[in-house]
């Protein structure tokens, strides 16, 4: 019972990160990347979609997105939601493809962003620890029920507090890997 709570909360801490790092992925830098823009909700034919769906995006240069719609006809949509998206991107259209430069930073956005990038750490980090709370109340309830000793207890809520400390700690080193690529000129 302890290894199947431990299992479970790992499998949970671990899809924290994986989401922490998509997310991540799409906080601008100064270098252009397709994650900046893949999942840019697009209203097309009365559903918003991602942008991924609806056209290719490539890097043609260090500091440029190539947007490819799969159709043309929502060209104009991908363009508007781009305008309307708080990336700070001016789209530039010319009736095939959507070009969008990637300006430097400045130093007052890339303080902005360090902060955005600092909610959402600390976001992860309450997720991981309420997985935590969660995994500890089930062994918890097991011990109720006589299922496992108060021994097995201790030990599987050790064994599940030196997983969330680790999970922490790598949350830590995302954030400070992602704040010094932000930083960077």
């Amino acid at each position: 019972m302890i290894k199947e709570a431990y299992q479970d909360a790992e499998r949970h801490m671990k899809s924290t990160i994986q989401t922490l790092e998509e997310d991540l992925a799409g906080v601008r830098t100064g270098r252009a990347s397709p994650a900046l823009v893949n999942k840019l909700l697009v209203e097309y034919y009365g559903s918003s979609s991602p942008l991924m769906q609806l056209a290719t995006i490539s890097v043609p240069e260090p500091r440029q997105l190539l947007i490819r719609p799969f159709d043309a006809s929502s060209l104009q949509n991908i363009e508007r939601a781009i305008m309307t998206s708080d990336l700070g991107l001016t789209p530039m259209n010319d009736g095939k493809v959507i070009r969008l430069n990637i300006p430097p930073l400045n130093e007052e956005r890339r303080h902005e962003l360090t902060k955005i990038v600092n909610h959402r750490l600390e976001e992860a980090r309450i997720s991981v620890r309420n997985i935590r709370r969660d995994s500890i109340k089930d062994l918890r309830e097991f011990e109720n029920e006589k299922i496992i000793s108060k021994d097995d207890l201790k030990r599987g809520e050790d064994q599940i507090q030196k997983l969330t400390d680790k999970i922490v700690e790598e949350i830590s080193t995302i954030g400070e890997r992602k704040e010094k690529e932000i930083m960077e000129i």
